[in-house]
């Protein structure tokens, strides 16, 4: 416990001493809200008739998407560290290994908890007004987590794979870019026919109707809240699982010299 409270400490601050990419994390969800409700809202017909629907509709797409770009920020982190000869000075240490990994898997939910509470904040302001109680909250927030636990490890898997910080974050954009191929900002049957089935199938739908469903009490795909969340769990689990067991291979391979 002791040594990933350390590496935990010291990712956070590491997060704290980078201000444009921390505040980056912060202002991309304010930047996003206003300007899917604002600036597109009024032309989401398919999804919604009014600024307030249409932010009713937006806020667990968006909450989805930033919290893949938040999480994809930690493959840079992951890959600056291997590439900087650290991993080389702790592994000389007596400090558990994993303890490296899971400090920056620790520090990742920190980040883009912050950044959901700023998504919510911002998606009320606006007109967003969920339904849900206290325990749909709870099963909400439950998502998130597992969500934001497996896009965490799974970046830390691609940051240990490719061969620098540069490369590395590339994986942020791709991260970034798979919500708009889902429901999150129009639903699927609005799609093209070959976009329909990919948005309709894929990890990023299956959390975002979850969420929807869970705070607004419908879906919007006609599917029901409990298959979503049974989707959106099994998905979690497999990227995190997969994710994790590659991860803890890769970090155990020899540095580049």
């Amino acid at each position: 416990m002791t040594d990933l409270t350390v590496m935990i400490t010291r990712c956070v601050r590491r997060s704290l001493r980078d201000p444009e990419a921390f505040f980056t994390s912060l202002l991309l969800p304010v930047i996003l809200m206003l300007l899917f409700v604002y600036v597109f809202g009024g032309a989401m017909s398919a999804a919604a008739t009014s600024t307030s629907e249409y932010a009713d509709y937006v806020v667990p797409g968006l909450i989805v998407l930033c919290a893949g770009f938040g999480a994809g920020t930690t493959a840079v982190a992951v890959a600056t560290d291997m590439s900087s000869g650290i991993v080389d000075r702790f592994r000389s240490m007596p400090i558990r290994n994993s303890s490296v990994l899971t400090g920056h898997i620790a520090a990742s939910l920190a980040r883009n908890l912050l950044a959901t509470a700023l998504v919510i904040g911002v998606g009320l302001a606006v007109g967003w007004r969920p339904s849900a109680g206290p325990a749909q909250w709870l099963a909400a927030i439950g998502m998130i987590v597992a969500f934001i636990l497996a896009m965490s490890w799974f970046a830390a898997m691609a940051g240990l794979l490719v061969g620098g910080p540069e490369a590395a974050s590339s994986v942020s954009f791709i991260i970034m870019f798979l919500p708009y191929l889902s429901s999150a900002f129009v639903p699927a049957a609005s799609m093209t026919r070959a976009l329909r089935p990919i948005a309709a199938n894929q990890p990023f739908t299956a959390v975002i109707e979850t969420m929807r469903g869970l705070w607004m009490g419908r879906t919007s795909g006609g599917a029901s809240v409990g298959h979503e969340a049974l989707l959106g769990i099994v998905y979690c689990a497999a990227i995190l699982v997969l994710s994790a067991v590659a991860a803890g291979y890769l970090f155990r391979r020899p540095t580049a010299a």
